[in-house]
């Protein structure tokens, strides 16, 4: 399996899958923060001094950066990419900012392929499920798989059709987090959480709703700079649909206040 991948970006997916899948010496991988370079060197993979070097030759390429420097990351690789080469876009952004990467890649004689990951990294790993479209889906969905991916689903031919689920879905999921940090927040600063725990308990018993609270409020905290670009993303995706994102523009602000070293947080964290 020698160098069957490159990886641009080495942060916490990267990493999760590279050392879940033991690639080692089959995956180079190129981030542009040099302080994740000792996490490429544990995980065994290919350490790169820039992204050339990382695309040279590669037939499959894992897209892992932050969401607000995908179309940057796809734009600036189009050049290097190796005809036919696979472009996996993996980032949480709207369907337009893939489309807008996919006319970057294609452009250059590489092949795009809209790939979005539905549940953290951690703990699912390999097993994480990935939806795929885009032209190049089926041929991206084997190689995924062959990769180590245990749950690779194809569902479409359109770039952008696997990222407008995954947005329109964190619209609920990245929702729910931020409403439930303002209601933990003036639940506190009126001194009754207790009694609001128990009373969502007493409507709702699949999880009780303390636990339910520090696991969504620990989401952001650690989370909620990188969960704030994509909602924003969500957000775009809302605006292309006729939908005013009155609540999600709501939660990007929330997610990053969560993440930021605030009042507010201090008193949940």
């Amino acid at each position: 399996m020698l160098h069957t991948l490159s990886l641009i970006g080495f942060g916490e997916a990267g990493s999760t899958f590279a050392r879940a899948a033991g690639w080692e010496q089959a995956a180079r991988a190129y981030d542009i923060a040099v302080s994740r370079r000792p996490a490429m060197d544990e995980a065994g993979v290919v350490t790169c001094a820039d992204a050339r070097e990382a695309l040279a030759d590669a037939p499959l390429v894992l897209s892992l950066v932050t969401a607000d420097a995908a179309l940057d990351a796809a734009e600036q690789a189009a050049s290097m990419l190796s005809t036919g080469a696979l472009w996996c876009d993996m980032n949480s952004v709207a369907p337009e900012t893939k489309r807008a990467a996919a006319r970057a890649v294609e452009a250059a004689g590489a092949f795009y392929v809209d790939v979005a990951v539905l549940a953290p990294v951690n703990p699912a790993r390999m097993n994480v499920p990935l939806l795929v479209s885009g032209s190049y889906a089926e041929r991206a969905a084997t190689l995924l798989r062959g990769v180590g991916f245990a749950n690779v689903r194809v569902v479409g031919s359109e770039v952008g059709r696997a990222s407008a689920i995954k947005m329109i879905r964190s619209v609920m999921v990245k929702g729910i987090e931020a409403l439930t940090a303002e209601m933990v927040l003036a639940a506190e600063a009126a001194g009754v959480a207790d009694e609001v725990f128990a009373s969502l308990d007493a409507s709702e018993k699949a999880q009780g709703w303390a636990e339910r609270a520090a696991y969504n409020i620990e989401r952001m905290t650690t989370h909620g700079l990188r969960r704030a670009a994509e909602m924003e993303e969500s957000a775009r995706t809302l605006i292309a649909l006729g939908v005013e994102p009155v609540m999600t523009t709501g939660t990007v602000i929330r997610q990053r206040a969560m993440a930021a070293n605030t009042p507010e947080r201090s008193k949940v964290a």
